[in-house]
């Protein structure tokens, strides 16, 4: 007879998770960081952390990428993303993180050695500096912040 105190999830499969900010500038280009450790550039995010929920990674990302306390808005996309290139599946959030003016975007610093820097883009920049999967999710980011609502994805590509 199993133990009631036994956490009968413990063995379950687990997920990779991250999670990100769309943040614009007025003009509505995307604010994109470059990491010093990889060549592809990505938004202000990164992995959720074991006991932490998907909303209080993406406020300690901006905090320690960017150096601001953001407070995120609603969420605009879920993307599960299935394996490939080495990594395992996993699910992908993104919440808006707003529009930034000038004023804000000066106290932007971003931590040596682990960002090169960061760069407002538009969508034809983006899809250049960004891998095909991430442009598809940050385009339909954009495309759920102006629709007023969220979407699911899977592998960028919208399903509801």
């Amino acid at each position: 007879m199993p133990s009631e105190d036994r956490d009968f999830t413990a063995g379950l499969p687990r997920k990779r998770m991250a999670t990100g900010l769309l943040i614009t500038d007025p003009d509505e280009r995307v604010l994109l960081v470059e990491p010093a450790y990889k060549v592809e550039w990505e938004i202000p995010g990164g992995c959720v952390e074991a006991d932490e929920s998907p909303y209080q990674a993406v406020i300690r990302e901006c905090r320690e990428e960017l150096g601001l306390e953001l407070t995120p808005g609603r969420l605009l996309v879920m993307d599960w993303v299935s394996a490939q290139r080495g990594w395992v599946e996993g699910v992908m959030v993104i919440y808006d993180g707003g529009t930034l003016d000038a004023t804000m975007a000066r106290r932007i610093v971003v931590p040596p050695g682990e960002l090169k820097g960061w760069a407002w883009s538009d969508p034809p920049q983006f899809a250049r500096r960004l891998q095909p999967l991430l442009a598809r999710r940050i385009t339909q980011a954009l495309q759920a912040r102006a629709d007023s609502c969220s979407y699911y994805l899977e592998d960028g590509v919208r399903v509801t």
